[in-house]
């Protein structure tokens, strides 16, 4: 059984790293398959009746949700009408997900550095070294490096500290209903909506109540920062206390992220990156940079597409390119493996998958004292 009880609200996350205006983030299909997010401080409901983006209100496209949900589920509607009617939505949340009017040019340098940094690097060796034990027995359950999942907790909550204190049904019913108007909306709505679906199902099978639930401004909870369908598909009970919480169990959220990467094709003992440089005069076919979210291009047509290893790389392997956006100055270009991609499947942003990588290689060179 799964058990999230309530955060104490957290202090305000400085490092901005928007659900879907992330910088870097390749257009690869619309839908994420868990809400890996940091957190963001919430504010006071809206009581404005706000309009869905469809032509109808908030208020109807709830009441509309609510007769579906209870005929499709054998809800109680009359329990759950009392419970949306407690809902709200959060200006902050369309804020937050609204596109800037003046985007920035993608710069994976400077996002790096807000990622990989000192104090993320130390408190990575830390919790490595206090989780050690349930580290290895992950390694050893599912074929994932320590260094991975600990980069993955650091980015995602720095290791528990900031996971979120909106309250969730609000935040998903925002993004369900009200999402703004964005080319992606409709295929954001219908994310949105079925995880909305998914807290109420989550509670209903924890005996947890959905207005006590609380995480990121996208809906995402706990260390892992897991949306509400991969808590019920992925999350598991890794410390054996008989439930599974996210929230307040390091070794839960260890395990799940694990599983989570496994059930997403991460492959053990397959190298997860290689450096590479262009060819001068050399113009990449746009085929290459545009293969989604898998491992599909043999070295030699990699080769035959201006891209050379910076080394010895396996030519028995496919790879997908990986390319950097470096602002107005030349790009940065590596080629990932299966395992890289089954880390986008995570957070489908190239330069979150990479700043993974990276991390993870920082924490453990720092942790052996190189």
């Amino acid at each position: 059984m799964i058990s999230i009880c309530r955060m104490t609200k957290r202090g305000f996350f400085l490092f901005s790293i928007l659900l879907f205006s992330l910088t870097g983030c390749r257009h690869i299909p619309d839908t994420p398959d868990s809400g890996t997010r940091p957190a963001t401080s919430a504010s006071a409901p809206s009581s404005v009746t706000a309009q869905s983006g469809t032509g109808i209100s908030f208020e109807t496209a709830k009441a509309e949700f609510v007769d579906e949900f209870s005929d499709k589920y054998s809800f109680d509607k009359t329990r759950l009408t009392t419970l949306f009617e407690q809902v709200h939505s959060n200006p902050t949340v369309i804020r937050l997900v609204t596109p800037s009017g003046n985007p920035k040019a993608k710069n994976w340098q400077n996002y790096r550095k807000n990622v990989i940094d000192p104090a993320r690097i130390s408190a990575g060796v830390r919790f490595w070294n206090r989780y050690e034990d349930a580290l290895d027995r992950a390694t050893k359950t599912y074929g994932v490096p320590s260094d991975i999942i600990v980069a993955i907790i650091g980015i995602e909550s720095v290791y528990g500290r900031y996971t979120g204190n909106f309250r969730i049904i609000d935040a998903l019913s925002t993004l369900a209903f009200d999402y703004p108007e964005t080319p992606n909306q409709a295929a954001r709505k219908r994310f949105f909506r079925k995880e909305l679906e998914n807290l109420l199902l989550f509670a209903k099978e924890t005996g947890k109540n959905p207005a006590n639930l609380y995480g990121s401004y996208a809906g995402a909870i706990g260390y892992p920062q897991f949306m509400p369908g991969s808590i019920r598909q992925f999350a598991v009970d890794f410390d054996g206390d008989g439930i599974i919480d996210l929230e307040n169990s390091p070794v839960d959220a260890i395990g799940s992220i694990a599983h989570f990467l496994v059930r997403h094709g991460w492959k053990n003992g397959l190298p997860v990156v290689f450096p590479v440089h262009t060819r001068p005069d050399c113009t990449i076919p746009p085929s290459l940079l545009d293969q989604g979210l898998a491992a599909t291009l043999s070295i030699s047509r990699l080769e035959n597409g201006c891209i050379i290893p910076d080394g010895d790389v396996p030519d028995d392997l496919l790879f997908g390119l990986i390319d950097l956006p470096n602002g107005t100055e030349p790009a940065d270009y590596w080629i990932g493996t299966d395992n890289f991609f089954a880390i986008t499947h995570y957070n489908r942003s190239y330069f979150y998958a990479m700043s993974v990588v990276l991390l993870a290689r920082e924490i453990a060179d720092a942790r052996n004292g190189e």
